[in-house]
């Protein structure tokens, strides 16, 4: 076999194995960002079952409070009014613009003000603050505050590890090659009320 045969049989092979490891790269690169889109996902998952548990304990919170005629209407009528505006306000975290996303935080955030407000005008009610009723759906709704949080929290760690992976500059030339139209564009996470380190709890 002659020299120059050799040389160009090295320089295919070495060729074939450049090319070759680079497609890995690439479909390696594309796996783990679709991981990473599919936490997003899941965690997303999480915050929409947080956000409808609190939707589905408002409608029997507002009813036992009804029962006492000389309950402030106002404020009552804040939560009812805040509850319909986020329920009407939905979106797909993976097709959302940051305006469509801020605008669906703030009917959120807006609605956990308005029960926060309901919950300090009820301490002027003694006998509905000891209505057992009222103290299962007032502990329920403590507790999915509380799951609305640590959601929101963990939803905001799968976007930021997501948003670090793609954004890298050789990883997004490889997802614009490998990425099939799968959209990889960076996603939005949720940012604390104005004047807040953390959503908003109730407090009692």
């Amino acid at each position: 076999m002659s020299k120059g045969l050799i040389t160009t049989l090295v320089i295919i092979g070495a060729f074939v194995l450049l090319v070759g490891g680079f497609f890995m790269w690439g479909a390696g690169t594309f796996d783990k960002a679709i991981a990473y889109q599919e936490e997003v996902n899941a965690q997303w998952a999480d915050v929409q079952a947080s956000y409808q548990r609190r939707m589905d304990l408002i409608p029997n919170l507002v009813s036992t409070v009804k029962g006492y005629a000389d309950f402030e209407q106002e404020t009552l009528t804040g939560v009812i009014e805040a509850r319909a505006k986020a329920t009407s306000v939905t979106i797909d975290p993976s097709n959302v613009t940051p305006d469509q996303f801020a605008q669906f935080q703030q009917a959120q955030d807006g609605l956990s003000s308005a029960l926060s407000r309901l919950m300090v005008v009820v301490e002027r009610y003694p006998d509905l603050k000891a209505n057992q009723n009222f103290l299962d759906l007032q502990s329920q709704l403590e507790g999915t505050e509380n799951r609305i949080n640590v959601a929101r929290q963990r939803y905001n760690e799968s976007v930021r590890d997501y948003n670090t992976y793609v954004r890298g500059f050789f990883r997004r030339m490889a997802l614009s090659i490998f990425g099939g139209g799968e959209d990889f564009s960076l996603r939005k996470g949720f940012e604390a009320q104005e004047g807040a380190d953390t959503a908003p709890v109730v407090t009692f």
